[in-house]
């Protein structure tokens, strides 16, 4: 049997493995959540480093905590912002509402990993996971602090850059297809001819957006519980606390934090969150769009739209030889509609606020973290291996241009709305283009017919109110 150490806490004794560095308690959450296998994301357990390391230099700053165990503790917390000491977070999501488990066991890893930075044994308590690390503080205000923090942290270093260079990606390729005319659609219908760079400047503003959207969702998690510990009073820590704390990890981050403005709204209430994940999923409709158009624009690639190609990047079938399915947008779509899911979860834990404490953090803290990282590597996958190989296929655009009914209605302001109608009509039934019946019924002159029939000019306002370019 491996080594086992004897621990305590509050209700007893609990035996821990030799090597292990949590305690008494965190065992005893080992054994009462054995419940998905899925632990806190890489990214929380950082962000509890950071509110250790930073309470740690917080109470010795406000004279509670003596020098030597300040800089135990900052060095401890140091390993656990750098990962070093992540095989000892070993909690499983799914445990109390509160996180209480997690923040308990961040307070005895810390603890212990100090105690030794100090000359002590695992488990003697010369540095206290609760009256030392936890000092001035409770799992009620670390916790949500930990989910604001890690989130916001996340937003900036992944999703932002990864949508910027979507954005970027759909910019150059809508400059590329400026030239390119092609038929417009709507209600999966043909519609009036626009430019190709329109369609892809169209989805480029949509990446721009959910850029901005995403600011909008660090923005939301800017406030910090840090500071309330039990319920929002501030009960057992220094008024500066939380300030002070908020901003050191301003400091760490490069990111703008302050102290919750009502700690019982802070507490009690996670809308913040949900507001977050609720731009997340607007994020994730958008990026859907996109991804769905772009395959539907690519499909063929004989009996399909096929107005652009989309690069190979696998074989698509295991029985169609030659077959390329558009893999990359199925990738992004599939994410985003587990994002769209997480938000869902999220909003039902938002609704887990009884009194002054939410009981669903830890539900809150995994989906939203997930959607960032998932959006963020997906969007970032399907800019480089999708969206930067696109092509048009010009030919294919130009004769779907001419075959399309909707260029009749250019010639509404001519003729009007009926008897352009009956031509589109007359067309559909015999087979004929808009153009070939302007000139059987010798309705204009084919001077006239080229000014009219010029779909360039179709794809901007013209100056008399109708579609087509004044002559000249």
């Amino acid at each position: 049997m491996a080594e086992t150490r004897t621990e305590r806490d509050s209700m007893g004794e609990m035996k821990v493995p030799a090597d292990a560095l949590y305690g008494a308690s965190t065992a005893r959450a080992i054994e009462n959540f054995p419940i998905s296998g899925q632990r806190f994301p890489r990214a929380f357990i950082r962000a509890l480093g950071l509110i250790k390391r930073a309470a740690a230099q917080v109470n010795k700053e406000l004279g509670k905590l003596d020098g030597d165990r300040t800089a135990a503790i900052v060095e401890a917390a140091t390993e656990v912002v750098a990962g070093t000491l992540d095989a000892h977070f070993p909690l499983d999501i799914f445990q109390t509402g509160s996180a209480t488990s997690t923040n308990t066991n961040a307070n005895e890893v810390i603890a212990n990993r100090a105690g030794e930075i100090m000359g002590g044994e695992r488990g003697s308590k010369l540095v206290h996971p609760n009256d030392h690390v936890n000092m001035g503080q409770s799992s009620n205000d670390v916790i949500p602090t930990a989910i604001h923090v890690s989130a916001r942290e996340q937003l900036h270093a992944e999703l932002i850059p990864a949508l910027e260079e979507l954005a970027t990606g759909l910019e150059a390729k809508a400059r590329a297809f400026d030239d390119v005319v092609k038929i417009g659609r709507t209600h999966l219908q043909d519609a009036t001819p626009i430019r190709l760079g329109q369609e892809f400047g169209g989805y480029a503003a949509q990446a721009r957006e959910s850029a901005s959207r995403a600011h909008k969702a660090s923005k939301a998690l800017a406030e910090l519980a840090q500071g309330g510990t039990a319920v929002g009073t501030g009960i057992n820590t220094h008024p500066d606390f939380g300030r002070q704390v908020a901003a050191r990890l301003s400091a760490d981050t490069g990111l703008e934090f302050r102290e919750a403005a009502n700690h019982f709204e802070a507490q009690a209430a996670k809308d913040a969150c949900v507001e977050a994940s609720g731009q997340l999923k607007a994020i994730a409709v958008a990026l859907t769009r996109i991804a769905h158009e772009i395959r539907w624009l690519a499909s063929g690639p004989r009996c399909g739209i096929g107005e652009i190609t989309i690069p190979a990047t696998q074989p698509g079938s295991s029985i169609m030889p030659g077959k390329v399915n558009p893999v990359m947008s199925e990738a992004l779509i599939q994410v985003c509609a587990q994002v769209i899911g997480n938000d869902a979860a999220i909003t039902q834990g938002g609704l887990g606020s009884y009194f002054e404490l939410n009981v669903m953090m830890p539900l809150i803290a995994r989906n939203l973290l997930e959607s960032i990282a998932l959006l963020a590597s997906a969007t970032r996958v399907f800019a480089r291996r999708c969206v930067a190989g696109i092509e048009a296929d010009r030919a294919r655009c130009e004769a779907l241009v001419e075959q399309s009914l909707a260029l009749v209605t250019a010639l509404v302001p001519a003729i009007g709305y009926d008897k352009a109608a009956a031509l589109a009509k007359e067309a559909q039934a015999s087979g004929k283009t808009i153009r070939e019946l302007l000139k059987t019924k010798k309705l204009m002159d084919d001077a006239a017919i080229d000014r009219v029939m010029d779909a360039r000019g179709m794809t901007e306002p013209s100056a008399d109110g109708s579609g087509v370019p004044a002559a000249g």
